[in-house]
């Protein structure tokens, strides 16, 4: 559960961590659709290329990034068995009823691809991004809502606590399975009526202390007088930069080429 690197932050000086946090998430986001625009393997050679840049500028090295995918295995793998096995073509090996073909088995790789670029590149924004640049960046991405009397500091804020909290419970669960299996309980052994049975004595414990540190949290915002976006002024005002506009320009030219490829391959 520790290897999970949605939520966490890696504090740095490097071209990535300096960019604009609404740099960032909009980059973010266009990635994400481009990864769904995409229909063959030639056009992940992009993506692929824009993590290996990201990752050499920002000092976050790709190993530490695939770490975070261990435990999402089972769900990448899951994907792939399902499409395997489910897509209808040419059959190249049966296994009883189910059938193995050539079109499942493309596309389950494709599938499964696309779920590692997903995770490795949306990881890069948390792990760049302190949560205090995250939720400025967000509430400013969402200030022409307010006409429409959407509250964007307090979506914001909510957001980037709910993605911050994330290490933080999954090192808490991984201490009380640690002190719950030192007092003879057993997680792992069993069917899966059973091991859900199992569980019981780790999330009570997790739910208590979740909503114990939800009160602290809110207790420390009010002792610093927090009440909201209304009348609040920041340190650090929000300004793009060239090494932004540069940004743009570089992943510009990323998803033209993979358009280009969309449409040629």
């Amino acid at each position: 559960m520790r290897e999970i690197t949605i939520g966490q932050y890696i504090p740095g000086n490097s071209a990535v961590h300096r960019l604009d946090p609404r740099t960032k998430i909009i980059v973010t986001l266009f990635y994400m659709i481009l990864l769904f625009l995409l229909n063959n393997f030639q056009g992940y050679v992009f993506p692929v290329a824009f993590i290996v840049l990201a990752s050499v500028l920002s000092g976050i090295s790709i190993k530490y990034m695939l770490k975070g995918l261990r435990p999402l295995i089972f769900i990448i793998a899951l994907t792939f068995i399902l499409n395997i096995f489910m897509i209808k073509g040419r059959i190249l090996y049966e296994i009883g009823p189910l059938d193995l073909t050539y079109e499942g088995l493309y596309q389950g790789a494709f599938m499964a691809i696309r779920l590692v670029l997903l995770i490795v590149g949306t990881s890069l924004l948390t792990l760049t991004t302190s949560p205090i640049s995250l939720t400025d960046g967000i509430e400013k991405l969402l200030s022409p809502f307010k006409k429409l009397g959407i509250p964007a500091h307090e979506l914001a804020m909510m957001m980037t606590i709910a993605l911050r909290f994330i290490p933080t419970l999954l090192e808490e669960t991984d201490k009380i399975m640690k002190a719950q299996m030192a007092r003879g309980a057993d997680f792992e052994s069993g069917n899966i009526i059973k091991r859900a049975k199992n569980m019981v004595p780790l999330l009570v414990p997790l739910f208590i202390s979740a909503f114990r540190r939800a009160d602290e949290l809110a207790m420390a915002m009010e002792a610093r007088c927090y009440r909201g976006g209304e009348n609040r002024t920041r340190m650090k005002e929000l300004k793009m930069t060239s090494l932004d506009y540069m940004t743009y320009v570089i992943f510009s030219t990323i998803v033209l080429g993979a358009l280009i490829s969309r449409y040629l391959w």
